[in-house]
């Protein structure tokens, strides 16, 4: 993915110019909605995570030393308010997810396009409840394992970025990535979702 700033942009930001503050928050606070959306499933959690976020990331700028760190330093402000938030409200987390058997969905020919899903009623209900079972599935995951999903196949962070965002190393991602997948495999198998069932491929 292409740098969505500049370094002349974030070293503007850094000294408390307020209309470059105002232009990152512009260019990342949809990628920082959407993982606090899918962490929560609730509009009016993710909105608080994404304020809570960048009023944050504004004011600790000038703290950060290593400009090329800046993506995973903002993704682990919006970890740690998501971890805050989901301590109050534990018990309550809805997810969803939808590339268990297959992470490269898009090119899968099992993977039916969006026109052709549209025109076919059956299967557009079908989608909907195998995504309600998805998200009971993800949230049967442990907190750590479920961070680690949502930020590698819904955020398309690099192991290594998401190392950083959790201080942690690579070795520890990639294995929390592994037990993740194969636990909600795991979970799905029990409530009779296979690739014979649905037709995608394991």
């Amino acid at each position: 993915m292409a740098m969505m700033h500049s370094d002349t942009l974030l070293a503007r930001a850094k000294e408390g110019d307020q209309a470059a503050q105002g232009k990152l928050v512009q260019l990342w606070y949809k990628r920082i909605y959407n993982f606090g959306y899918k962490f929560f499933m609730d509009h009016d959690m993710a909105m608080e995570v994404s304020q809570k976020t960048f009023i944050s990331m504004c004011r600790s700028l000038p703290s950060l030393q290593d400009n090329a760190r800046f993506k995973s330093w903002l993704y682990k402000i919006a970890v740690n308010y998501c971890r805050e938030e989901a301590r109050k409200r534990k018990g309550n987390r809805s997810l969803s997810f939808d590339v268990v058997w297959n992470r490269e969905a898009e090119d899968s020919p099992a993977w039916e396009t969006s026109s052709q899903r549209f025109d076919n009623p059956e299967r557009q209900l079908q989608q909907a409840e195998l995504s309600d079972v998805l998200q009971q599935a993800l949230r049967e995951l442990n907190e750590e394992q479920r961070e680690v999903v949502i930020m590698k196949e819904y955020e398309g962070l690099k192991f290594r970025e998401i190392a950083e965002v959790l201080n942690i190393s690579e070795n520890t991602v990639k294995s929390r990535m592994y037990y993740g997948l194969d636990g909600l495999r795991k979970i799905l198998e029990r409530k009779n979702i296979n690739k014979d069932t649905i037709g995608y491929e394991l």
